[in-house]
């Protein structure tokens, strides 16, 4: 874990795992230009790197708001010392976006269970843990906003994706039960549902598998990861301080089979 400044800064300050992918980046990018201090954070320095390098040619004058938390969702001491660590930075822990995840695709009879406990540990537990340890933090200040980013399969269901769809599914019911219980303490517990997103994830997706899905979304083009951003950026404003406990799909109206 990477140390962090405790020079005092008046933004909100966010959390953003998962901050190196297209839409953790592109999360990144919408709350450094809204005013958020941004901790993100990525599994390696490389990756890091690869961010910081990104986000410096985009908006070099956003950086010095925007701090590595360099650790592995899925090691639980390393999340307790990133949080102790944002806890001792002195700035207050206002948004936390759960943007960390793995897919991995295969039919049911070909998913072996080390691949079903991976993304169980990293799309569910280590989730589980960021919002037990930002809820900590949010409601000694009565105030907070919890974006976690499941995916449309998780209601919809998806052929081949059993073990994802299964991840994605238990984040929904985390989202609704840990809303009714924070709300009263001012922190609020939302869920967005991406369907098809241009990112690495989905890059495995090529020419004419590609067209087919995009063929069964309404809208006629896949998402953009600033689609997302967007709406995360809404939920952990002010103005949707009266939205908990939902979740949004942001998939252009997909069709899946």
């Amino acid at each position: 874990m990477t140390s962090i400044s405790s020079t005092s800064h008046a933004r909100k300050a966010v959390l953003v795992t998962g901050a190196a992918g297209g839409i953790g980046q592109a999360i990144v990018a919408a709350c450094l230009q809204s005013g958020w201090h941004v901790f993100a954070n990525v599994r390696t320095d490389a990756s890091w790197q690869s961010l910081s390098n990104e986000l410096e040619t985009q908006h070099p004058e956003l950086m010095r708001f925007c701090e590595p938390c360099i650790y592995d969702v899925t090691k639980p001491e390393q999340v307790k010392n990133a949080f102790n660590d944002i806890r001792k930075s002195g700035k207050q822990l206002q948004g936390l976006v759960n943007n960390a995840g793995v897919m991995l695709d295969a039919a049911i009879g070909m998913t072996n269970l080390d691949d079903f406990t991976l993304q169980m540990t990293v799309n569910v537990t280590a989730a589980f843990q960021h919002l037990q340890l930002a809820s900590r933090l949010m409601t000694r200040q009565k105030s907070g906003s919890i974006v976690n980013i499941s995916s449309v399969v998780a209601t919809d269901g998806s052929a081949g994706q059993v073990a994802y769809s299964a991840s994605k599914a238990a984040l929904l019911g985390m989202t609704k039960s840990a809303a009714k219980e924070l709300a009263a303490l001012g922190v609020s517990v939302n869920a967005i549902a991406p369907g098809f997103i241009d990112t690495k994830l989905t890059a495995a997706y090529q020419d004419q598998k590609r067209k087919d899905v995009v063929a069964n979304i309404a809208i006629g083009r896949e998402g953009l990861p600033s689609d997302v951003s967007a709406l995360v950026l809404h939920l952990l404003s002010t103005e949707a301080a009266y939205i908990t406990g939902q979740t949004i799909k942001i998939d252009g109206m997909m069709k899946l089979n």
